[in-house]
């Protein structure tokens, strides 16, 4: 099983929204543009929704017959680790190997001995084509790399062979994530992390490194925007070295995770990538939900108060709710508009608070990322959450759709 050039992670809380979702990227392919679904849902995301992996295989598998959809298309098991992969393996045929905990997991002075024999070819000035400036790599480096990442990656291997065993090696796409941490990965790290991953044999076709700035849900990236053009290419540059040096997939590409409504960088990574004539895989796992409660808000009446009451529960829970996404989220509680202020608004001044449009008037990166993280108040609403955004389907579907497309495909995609 190969992953396609170009795939995006469309990730869906409440299972509703996979035709809406669907229609964005066949909108693409009439576009030329070839995109191909990957629907993602995590272990956490299932707890505190009470679905199950199945179901979002049936949402896939529904939204690709309704839509006649004929490319390929792909169930992500999101984030999962040896304790959470099973309920995953009969219905997923892409997997999220998440070793970020893993990261800096003690490792033998034997393990760390093998990494320096390794490596060691690679250790005075090494130059990576495409990228000006060679890396020093000393001893004292392939140390601290080995301590660090070592672990994490042989996790990895316990996962992949794990899958591998239930479902064959060729039957899923395996792709390795460490982005949930506070200190990015740098080119030279990556380098060697993509060294062990082939010495681990995990043919990984996507990895998911941390990038530096802020890459919170939902909302724009910040940071040095200079710098992520630099860091990103030397990524790619690195990625294409390590290939045929290594002998890993082909086909093997970034993964931007929180990757959703990055609007300043979309243009530098689409420039990029086709520059270097490079595949990428992005992931927007919120931004369905949030569009749904963006619909809500336009219907007006019971289900525009509905989006009023979630956002009253989620800021009484603030701490609740945000502690699980702390490193991918920033809200100042202070600049928050207050439940009863909120209770005055109008479907449009709900929504355009809401809704990310850089430059608009309303939009509150604060609010949009509150209500990103309190979908646990709308799931615990249960049927009548549920009985609400189906009876509104068609509003909110039009958000979804628009959302994917207008904001997302043509900033990334589209020159």
């Amino acid at each position: 099983m190969k992953l396609e050039k170009y795939s995006f992670g469309i990730g869906d809380r409440f299972g509703q929204q996979g035709k809406a979702q669907l229609k964005a990227l066949q909108i693409a392919g009439e576009s030329g543009i070839e995109i191909v679904p990957v629907w993602n849902k995590s272990n956490r995301e299932h707890q505190i929704i009470h679905s199950t992996p199945l179901e979002t295989r049936q949402e896939a598998d529904e939204a690709v017959k309704d839509l006649h959809w004929k490319a390929p298309y792909y169930v992500d098991a999101d984030h999962i680790n040896l304790d959470t992969v099973e309920p995953f393996l009969d219905h997923s045929n892409f997997f999220t190997l998440d070793v970020a905990d893993s990261i800096g997991s003690p490792v033998s002075d034997d393990d760390v001995g093998e990494f320096l024999k390794l490596a060691s070819p690679s250790k005075g000035g090494l130059k990576i084509p495409g990228i000006k400036t060679s890396f020093e790599v000393t001893e004292d480096l392939l140390v601290k790399i080995a301590r660090k990442y070592m672990g994490a990656i042989r996790d990895a291997a316990a996962i992949y062979a794990h899958i591998a065993d239930h479902k064959g090696a060729d039957n899923f796409i395996a792709e390795i994530s460490m982005d949930e941490v506070e200190d990015a990965q740098t080119p030279i790290e990556l380098f060697f992390i993509l060294m062990m991953i082939r010495h681990f044999e995990i043919p990984a076709q996507t990895i998911a490194p941390k990038f530096t700035g802020r890459f919170n849900k939902g909302v724009d990236y910040v940071g040095d925007v200079k710098g992520f053009r630099q860091e990103f290419e030397e990524d790619l540059l690195v990625i294409d070295y390590a290939v045929n040096l290594f002998g890993l997939p082909e086909n093997l590409k970034l993964s931007v995770h929180s990757g959703s409504d990055k609007f300043t960088i979309y243009p530098i990574m689409g420039e990029l990538i086709r520059k270097h004539q490079k595949g990428i895989h992005v992931k927007t796992a919120g931004t369905t939900w949030l569009e749904e409660v963006i619909g809500l808000a336009m219907a007006g009446g019971e289900a525009l108060q509905m989006a009023k009451d979630i956002y009253r529960h989620a800021y009484v829970r603030q701490d609740e709710l945000c502690k699980p996404y702390s490193t991918v989220i920033d809200i100042d509680p202070t600049s928050l508009p207050g439940p009863d202020e909120v209770d005055l608004w109008d479907p449009e001044k709900f929504a355009g608070t809401l809704r990310h449009i850089p430059g608009h008037p309303d939009y509150h990166p604060g609010f949009r990322q509150l209500i990103h993280v309190g979908y646990k108040v709308a799931a615990e609403l249960g049927e009548l959450y549920l009985a609400m955004i189906i009876r509104h389907y068609g509003v909110i579907a039009e958000q979804v759709t628009t959302n994917i497309y207008k904001r997302h495909i043509e900033r990334l995609f589209i020159s």
